[in-house]
């Protein structure tokens, strides 16, 4: 009985399910066309190599409720929305998306889906919006995507697509934003889109504004003058295309206009009518940003420009031939941020009103023929961060007023007649941290000690000037150096040693200068050092052989005459081997063991003098007698025969007394003693001498005076 009431209860249910799909407002259609969306959805997972996010797509669950589905309300079976960009999805893209016939919006954006865009999407009648953006699709453009009456948004931009834009896209009235930029599509506008007034209503109604997105590809053409006719439309970027001829000044009828962007083109102007686009722009009171670097434009630029919108924040007109003067009033533009109008040909020199552009953060003005001295003015500019004005013709002295300039990330000052020293002010910029460049200038005196002061520095250019005195010590402070180009001046003495700490070190290029002493080792340990030019200085020494030194490509060292060692590929000659110190220590050694002997002998010397002089006062010598005559040792060997014994009288401890006959100079015959003293007995001498004495006091006889000789032995 329950079984039965059960069975009556589900029938019921059915009855009333069926009634519910016939009801008004219900088709059996509706539900039939639902239940294809699983398997297109299915479809398109299995043509994915890496889903991502849909790991979840199965039966286990109804499809309205996986991942980047969205059903409708109306419509609760019909999937109307897919949501997936970002989604990190990979594969091509399934042409059975085509089935989803109430899909409205299709966003696969930013994933890495390969392939062609299928054609059948051009089978998606309701579709509003299209974003494929950010993959890497080939191929063309599906000429079937104009059958998407409802279109208000196309993106496909940043992919590899080719081809010319279809005609097709032109009927597409609703459409409100087309992105196409940074794909590989050259050819024409289709004129179908260039009469681009017929989508304002639908500009003005949806948005309120609208951007068109063509640049980063290869069109070619001109820019359409009905381009003019889209009052609503607020950025234009067509730029990194072919796009040649002039801008048409019909894009003065553009009051929303806050960015034109037509930058790396071929777009030109040689005259007034070619600038004219430059007048009508004035009528943009809302531009916020021109861009047209990297064109034909030619000839002096128009006094206009003065009075483009007071809202202007971005002006870059370089790598153009623009030549003349800057307009003076140009210092109107007082929101300017960034102008930039490298690498033309302005010649003239700077307005002083740039210094009114209190608000400027960039501005390049280098690679021109620009004369005259800096502007004060320029000191006014204290929200700048990068200013170059490399490659002119300015003169006078580097102005103390940069130090003025104490956001400054970047300073570029070189190849211009600059002279005098080298302001301290711009030393006290701590912000400088990117490029510090004085180089090839005529610019004198030391390098400031104060660069020390730089300590977020990375370059460091002041070569080819005429620089003189040391390389600061305090250069060492600036400890994130990685190039230092000092090369081509005048400097002299050593190489710092604090410069060792710059262990970030790159490239050191000393060249052509006065530098002396050795080498520093403290080079070879800098690992980041990977050119080293010491050529032309005076360097003595012996050349290290490890870290740059040891890769002949990295280092120059020519030019140095007192050189030696190295590695071979140097072909220095061979230094001693011995070290220099150790060569000088021994060369110290044999000078102080010469002085040492020489002052030993000297003693010695003295000592002997000393010794011979007592002698000589202790003994009395023959010639202090005066008035009797010296007595050789000859006379008193033949005086006493010989010292015979026959004529010896006696003998005691400390000698022998012999008799003896001499004759005098007068040829008379005299008796005379003679004593023979033996002087290695101690006492014989004194012992004489009391002998004397003792005699002399003996009035009949002066045996010491007149008979009385003395022999010593």
């Amino acid at each position: 009985m329950a079984r039965a009431t059960a069975l009556l209860c589900s029938s019921l249910l059915l009855l009333s399910c069926f009634y519910a799909q016939v009801s008004p407002g219900s088709s059996s259609s509706s539900r039939s066309t639902g239940m294809a969306d699983e398997p297109a959805l299915l479809s398109f997972e299995s043509m994915l190599l890496s889903d991502g996010f849909l790991a979840s797509w199965n039966a286990s669950s109804h499809y309205c409720s996986w991942p980047g589905v969205v059903c409708g309300g109306r419509h609760p079976e019909r999937v109307v929305a897919l949501q997936m960009s970002s989604f990190n999805l990979s594969g091509r893209i399934s042409p059975s998306l085509g089935n989803l016939s109430l899909l409205r919006e299709l966003e696969l954006g930013d994933n890495q889906f390969t392939g062609d865009i299928p054609p059948e999407i051009g089978q998606l009648t309701r579709l509003r919006m299209l974003n494929l953006s950010s993959n890497y699709l080939q191929g063309s453009i599906p000429a079937s995507i104009g059958e998407c009456a409802e279109l208000m948004s196309i993106d496909l931009g940043n992919n590899q697509l080719q081809g010319e834009i279809p005609a097709e896209l032109g009927a597409l009235k609703n459409l409100v934003r087309l992105g196409l930029h940074e794909n590989a599509l050259s050819g024409e506008i289709p004129r179908s889109l260039a009469d681009l007034h017929r989508w304002a209503p639908y500009l003005c109604s949806r948005t309120g504004c609208t951007h068109l997105y063509i640049n980063d590809n290869q069109f070619h053409g001109n820019i359409p003058v009905s381009i003019g006719n889209m009052s609503a439309l607020s950025r234009i970027q067509i730029g990194f295309n072919s796009f040649g001829g002039i801008i048409p000044p019909e894009v003065g009828r553009l009051r929303n206009l806050t960015s034109l962007e037509a930058e790396h083109t071929f777009l030109e102007a040689k005259d007034q009518k070619g600038w004219g686009f430059i007048s009508a722009l004035t009528n943009c009171s809302k531009l916020q940003a021109l861009f047209l670097g990297n064109n034909r434009f030619e000839g002096v630029l128009p006094v206009s420009i003065s009075n483009l919108s007071v809202y202007l924040e971005y002006l870059y007109l370089d790598f153009n031939a623009i030549s003349g003067s800057l307009p003076e009033e140009i210092g109107n533009l007082v929101r300017l941020e960034a102008l930039l109008l490298h690498n033309n040909s302005f010649t003239g020199i700077l307005p002083s009103s740039l210094g009114r552009l209190k608000n400027l953060q960039v501005l390049y003005i280098d690679h021109n023929k620009i004369s005259g001295s800096i502007p004060l003015a320029i000191g006014n500019l204290t929200e700048l961060n990068y200013f170059r004005l490399d490659v002119n013709a300015f003169t006078g002295r580097i102005p103390s007023a940069l130090g003025n300039l104490t956001n400054l990330v970047e300073l570029g000052l070189s190849s211009n007649n600059f002279t005098g020293s080298i302001p301290v002010e711009i030393f006290k910029i701590h912000t400088l941290s990117l490029t510090l460049d004085i180089s090839n200038n005529n610019l004198e005196g030391s390098i400031p000690q104060e660069i020390g002061g730089l300590k977020n520095l990375v370059q460091f250019y002041a070569d080819s000037n005429k620089l003189s005195g040391e390389i600061p010590s305090t250069l060492g402070e600036c400890q994130l150096l990685q190039n230092i180009s000092l090369q081509n001046n005048f400097l002299s003495g050593s190489v710092p040693s604090l410069l060792s700490q710059l262990k970030g070190l790159q490239i050191l290029d000393l060249s052509n200068n006065n530098l002396s002493g050795q080498i520093p080792t403290f080079l070879s340990n800098l690992t980041m050092l990977s050119y080293l030019n010491l050529s032309f200085n005076d360097f003595s020494g012996e050349v290290p052989t490890f870290g740059v030194f040891s890769n002949p490509s990295a280092i120059s060292i020519h030019g140095n005459g007192k050189l030696c060692g190295g590695i071979p590929d140097l072909h220095l000659p061979r230094c001693s081997s011995q070290s220099p110190h150790r060569r000088q220590k021994l060369l110290v050694i044999p000078i102080v063991v010469s002085l040492a002997v020489t002052l030993l002998l000297l003693l010695l010397l003295y000592k002997l003098l000393y010794w011979r002089k007592n002698i000589k006062t202790n003994i009395p010598s023959t010639t202090s007698m005066e008035g009797h005559p010296l007595i050789s040792h000859s006379q008193l060997v033949r005086a006493t025969d010989n010292f015979s014994a026959t004529n010896l009288l006696g003998s005691g401890s400390f000698g022998s007394v012999y008799k003896g006959e001499i004759n005098n100079q007068a040829g008379e015959s005299k008796d005379i003693a003679v004593k023979v003293l033996k002087l290695q007995t101690p006492g014989a001498l004194k012992s004489f001498i009391a002998e004397c004495e003792a005699l002399r006091n003996l009035r009949h006889l002066e045996p010491c005076q007149n008979n009385y000789s003395l022999l010593k032995h």
